[in-house]
């Protein structure tokens, strides 16, 4: 073969194998983009993503939608290029979404356990913004501490070294001036049972120059309520569906329609308290919610300068640093007014 015989094959062989690496060869990137968005006040498949048992509900109107984002693993490089031309998606380290040091099956565990800690936070908030009563319980003991064989997740605390305990900060305040070794009366009650009484005798916190005695409890806030709130939504992981969960729970517990029948979504954690926290990938949510046919995304307050940067046309934003403003910004829509803005 002449030269150019050569150089015509060697070229063939070069484009073959450039193709098949493109096509083939994982890329260390990960595509984000605008993932499913759900209606908190509809259903998933026949149940409601909302369901309250035991307790009068109210109809609804309107939509109060969650928003999400999808995280595509596993590109080639021709399919992360050409899903990065499409201006609908952002490349980033896989690593940031899936640590070397963790299984998929870890990461996957982790966004369920989050998903399910928003959902407890959630119907706090809701049910804390409605007035309904409170109770403080332990959610899990310190390996190790003071308290870990005496007491349980799920015991409600009642007093703690003779002060009453009302909220997870004041167990903490109840043992102000204590120090390590002294013994505290710490009564609480199991499973709906009677009152009971424990004698814990403290420790040091590890880690800590803290002089205060160390229960080691994490105590949680729940509600106090003779009903059930249950969330059915499958395939959804991480926190920021708080916020819409929390709305829609206080929208199914009180008559008339909260949002006065608009079409709502938005995004953003929420903790116990009603505090609504910052999200990542709000442009690809309010894209999402856009094409579904949302005409006012709620934004936490932090992700407000990227929100207006990035909001879609048509799509009003509606600024929330906690439910309350959640709920006044709904009031505003109910009286056709605009709510307060990013």
């Amino acid at each position: 073969m002449n030269r150019r015989t050569w150089t015509l094959l060697t070229s063939v062989v070069l484009v073959v194998a450039f193709g098949l690496l493109g096509a083939f060869v994982p890329v260390p990137f990960v595509a984000l983009g605008p993932g499913p968005t759900y209606d908190t006040l509809g259903t998933d498949g026949d149940k409601p993503v909302i369901e309250v048992d035991g307790r009068q509900t109210f109809p609804t109107a309107g939509h109060l939608n969650m928003t999400t984002v999808s995280v595509t693993d596993r590109l080639s490089l021709f399919g992360a290029l050409g899903m990065w031309a499409s201006g609908r998606y952002a490349l980033a380290p896989r690593e940031v979404y899936f640590p070397p040091s963790k299984s998929e099956q870890e990461v996957e565990q982790e966004n369920a356990q989050a998903f399910d800690a928003s959902q407890n936070s959630a119907e706090t908030a809701a049910l804390r913004y409605l007035g309904y009563p409170m109770q403080v319980e332990v959610g899990q003991t310190i390996q190790g501490g003071p308290a870990e064989n005496v007491l349980q997740p799920g015991d409600q605390l009642i007093s703690a070294n003779g002060k009453s305990v009302t909220d997870p900060q004041s167990l903490k305040a109840a043992l102000s001036g204590t120090k390590p070794g002294d013994r505290v009366e710490i009564r609480f009650s199991r499973d709906g049972g009677p009152e009971q009484v424990a004698n814990i005798q403290l420790g040091t916190y590890p880690d800590s120059d803290e002089m205060q005695g160390f229960l080691g409890v994490s105590p949680t806030q729940q509600p106090d309520v003779p009903f059930d709130i249950k969330i059915h939504l499958a395939d959804v992981g991480g926190p920021s569906a708080g916020l819409m969960f929390s709305l829609a729970i206080v929208d199914k517990l009180t008559p008339g329609d909260l949002n006065g029948g608009k079409f709502v979504a938005g995004t953003g954690e929420i903790d116990a308290a009603g505090t609504v926290g910052p999200i990542g990938g709000i442009q690809f949510k309010m894209v999402k919610a856009r094409e579904a046919g949302a005409t006012t995304f709620l934004v936490p307050a932090e992700n407000c300068a990227e929100a207006k940067a990035e909001a879609p046309e048509g799509l009003g934003l509606a600024k929330v640093h906690t439910i309350e403003d959640a709920t006044k910004a709904l009031e505003a829509l109910r009286r056709n007014q605009a709510p307060a803005s990013c």
